[in-house]
């Protein structure tokens, strides 16, 4: 592994880990504030999260050689931090377990394996675009505030494509961080917390109200919102990924990690997509290098602890939109390609896609769960028996190819 190592590998795995930090450790902390944890206790979650993401990426990227990436529950973690309040802590953490023992079961079951291969390969495109859609978007948003800054990165990133393009984002990144040291963007680093997390053990009680108030919901959140759609870019990317063997690793994770604050962890869809695609690697055989060193800087950051949050305080937003946002260009644009290539499902396509990007919520279940129901749903009312026919024929004909129609972004 380590003579096929480069640069952009390392760069994909740090801008993955500063993506998914950045989106949604403030809802992990008012998640910990809710429930009451203590400063040593928060730390802990931190810590269990960090090596929890850190080590499954390890284990599944060196074992299937693909970048696959994990995550925390983001969706999760919003539930849990308008749900908490008023639960003693024990209970949450009986709560996490009970959530880890049910993704568990459904990889070994093999059960969501069987569900993903039901889904068109269009709507699934549509849906991941729709989730990346925001993040691709927030580069521009940020032009109107930041405007020196986001051109500087902008103007880099294509002159980086012309000339560079293997390195085109580590540029834009280096680029945008001088420009942030030189203009004092930069927050005040005295404001920097370097101690080092410790592991915090929390014995689980079980309650059978919290059970299934909280511990079913974030299992169901979990699952709806977040793997689905890191199913969906790895199979844009053009892998196959182990479902239930992926499963089945998160949530023995989770239900190791759950006393010390690990809730839920679950395959990555947005992080995945910048360590899956060509700006990680051109060969895309050895792109698993760049999800093992996201696992690495995972569990480096996850040692922080407390050092997370005031290193993300002193950061300018700007400079962390931008860098997602480029990154994911590529991705982005080529699941749109596929998910309006077939004008006989371009209507079921382009719901799925704006269904995703409406952020809506019923019921606890996020907008790309919902984007998929109404897009099974178009899909299925607008095809003639004869389409459903020939529909089945593609799927059977092509069911021994790696990737039918999701876009190769290698």
């Amino acid at each position: 592994m380590l003579k096929d190592l480069k640069l952009s590998h390392i760069v994909s795995g740090a801008v993955a880990v500063l993506v998914g930090y950045t989106g949604s450790v403030a809802i992990i902390f008012q998640a910990i504030e809710a429930v009451g944890a203590s400063q040593t206790q928060a730390s802990s979650w931190m810590l269990a999260l960090g090596l929890g993401m850190g080590i499954t990426c390890l284990i599944l990227s060196l074992r299937f050689r693909m970048p696959i990436l994990t995550a925390w529950s983001t969706p999760g973690a919003a539930l849990l931090a308008v749900s908490l309040n008023g639960v003693p802590l024990e209970q949450a953490i009986g709560a996490f377990v009970f959530c880890g023992l049910l993704l568990t079961l459904t990889g070994v079951s093999g059960w969501f394996g069987v569900l993903s291969r039901l889904i068109p390969d269009n709507l699934a495109n549509a849906m991941l675009a729709g989730i990346l859609f925001q993040f691709g978007l927030s580069a521009f948003t940020f032009l109107q505030t930041d405007t020196a800054l986001v051109a500087v990165m902008g103007l880099t990133f294509l002159l980086g494509r012309r000339l560079l393009p293997r390195y085109t984002i580590p540029a834009v990144l280096a680029v945008g961080t001088i420009w942030c040291a030189a203009t004092g963007a930069f927050g005040d680093i005295g404001n920097l917390d370097l101690t080092l997390a410790r592991p915090a053990f929390i014995m689980p009680a079980f309650s059978l109200q919290v059970l299934i108030g909280i511990g079913l919901p974030l299992y169901v959140v979990t699952m709806s919102s977040q793997t689905m759609p890191g199913v969906v870019a790895l199979r844009a990317a053009g892998y196959q990924p182990p479902i239930s063997a992926s499963l089945t690793v998160t949530g023995v994770a989770t239900l190791l990690l759950a006393p010390f604050g690990g809730y839920s962890f679950n395959l990555a869809a947005i992080t995945a997509a910048i360590c899956a695609g060509p700006e990680a690697d051109e060969n895309p055989d050895t792109r698993y290098i760049a999800g093992v060193m996201t696992g690495i800087v995972y569990i480096l950051v996850g040692l922080g602890g407390a050092t997370v949050i005031s290193l993300f305080l002193i950061a300018p937003k700007a400079l962390i939109a931008t860098i997602a946002g480029l990154a994911l260009m590529t991705t982005i644009g080529n699941s749109l390609a596929a998910a309006l290539s077939d004008t006989k499902g371009r209507e079921a396509a382009l719901i799925t896609f704006m269904t995703t990007v409406s952020g809506i919520s019923f019921w606890g279940l996020g907008a790309p769960f919902w984007a998929l129901v109404l897009g099974l749903a178009v899909n299925h009312l607008l095809r003639t028996p004869n389409q459903h026919l020939v529909h089945k024929k593609e799927q059977d004909s092509g069911a021994n190819l790696p990737s039918r129609s999701l876009p190769n972004i290698a």
